[in-house]
C-alpha cells in the first residue's frame, strides 16, 4: 500500500514535469526565442548598467523635485488601498459562506471580486485613461479597482476560515446577524485582514510606479521623463529612492504584523 502511494506520487510528478518541459520547449519554438543569445546578453546588460545606470553628484539636483512626487505616489497608494479595503470588507461579509445574507448575493459579490482581481493593473490604467486622461485620478482609480478585487477575495477566504464554535454559541444565545458579524467573525479575522491590507499597500507602492509611467503622474512619470531624456544617472536615482521607500514601508509593515499577529 505504501509503495503504491509513492509510485502514484512519482508518476504524477513525472507527468507534470513532462508537460512543463513540453510547454516550455513549445513556447520557445513558437516565439523563436534564442535562449543562448538571451543568457549571453545578461553580461552586456550588467556592464552597461554599471557604466551608465548609477546616481552621480550632478543627479542630486533633482532630489527636491522628485521627493514631492514620491510622497504623492506613497499617499495615493495608501489612500487607494484603505478606501478599497472598506468596500472589500462589505463585499466579503456579504459574499463569504460564513456571513452571507443569501446565496444569490454571495455569488454576485464573488463575481465582482473575481472580475476585478483578474483584470491586470495595467489594463485598468489604460482603460481609465480613456475616460479621465492622464491625471492623478486615473492612477488612484486603477490602484483602487485592483486593490478592491484582491482584498475582497483575501477577506472572503479569511472569513471562511473562521471556526464555527463562537458563531454557533452566539446563535444559541439568540444573537442576531449583526452581533454575530461584529462580535464573533470580525474580531477573529481582523489581525489577518490588517496583514492583507499592509501587504496590499506595499504592493501598490511598487505598482504605482508603473501606473505613473502610464498616467503621467507621481514618481513613475519622473522616472519615465528622465529615462526618455537619456539622463540615466537621474533615472537611476529615482529608482534608488523608490527602492529605499519600499524597503522602509516593508520594515514598518513587518513590525506592525509582529504586534497584531
Amino acid at each position: 500500500m505504501r509503495d503504491d502511494i509513492f509510485t502514484k506520487r512519482r508518476n504524477v510528478n513525472l507527468v507534470f514535469s513532462s508537460i512543463l518541459i513540453i510547454v516550455t520547449v513549445g513556447s520557445i519554438s513558437i516565439t523563436q526565442y534564442d535562449v543562448l543569445k538571451g543568457f549571453a546578453s545578461i553580461g552586456k546588460a550588467l556592464i552597461w548598467g554599471m557604466a551608465n545606470f548609477y546616481p552621480d553628484p550632478n543627479s542630486m539636483r533633482i532630489v527636491p523635485e522628485v521627493l514631492p512626487k514620491l510622497l504623492e505616489t506613497v499617499l495615493m497608494s495608501i489612500a487607494a488601498t484603505t478606501v478599497a479595503a472598506v468596500f472589500a470588507l462589505l463585499l466579503s461579509i456579504a459574499g463569504s459562506k460564513t456571513t452571507r445574507i443569501n446565496s444569490l448575493f454571495s455569488m454576485f459579490c464573488r463575481g465582482i471580486a473575481s472580475l476585478f482581481r483578474n483584470i491586470p493593473l495595467v489594463a485598468w490604467a489604460m482603460v481609465l485613461m480613456l475616460a479621465f486622461s492622464q491625471s492623478p485620478l486615473t492612477g488612484y482609480l486603477a490602484l483602487f479597482f485592483g486593490s478592491l478585487g484582491f482584498l475582497t477575495r483575501a477577506f472572503m477566504e479569511t472569513i471562511d476560515e473562521v471556526g464555527n464554535n463562537s458563531i454557533e454559541a452566539l446563535h444559541a444565545t439568540g444573537a442576531n446577524y449583526s452581533h454575530i458579524v461584529f462580535q464573533a467573525v470580525l474580531p477573529a479575522c481582523m489581525p489577518q485582514m490588517i496583514s492583507w491590507l499592509l501587504f496590499m499597500i506595499e504592493t501598490n507602492i511598487r505598482d504605482a510606479t508603473l501606473v505613473g509611467v502610464l498616467t503621467g503622474t507621481g514618481i513613475g512619470f519622473s522616472f519615465d521623463l528622465y529615462y526618455k531624456q537619456f539622463d540615466y544617472h537621474a533615472a537611476s536615482l529615482v529608482v534608488m529612492l523608490i527602492v529605499i521607500t519600499v524597503i522602509l514601508i516593508e520594515v514598518v509593515s513587518n513590525n506592525i504584523r509582529r504586534v497584531i499577529l
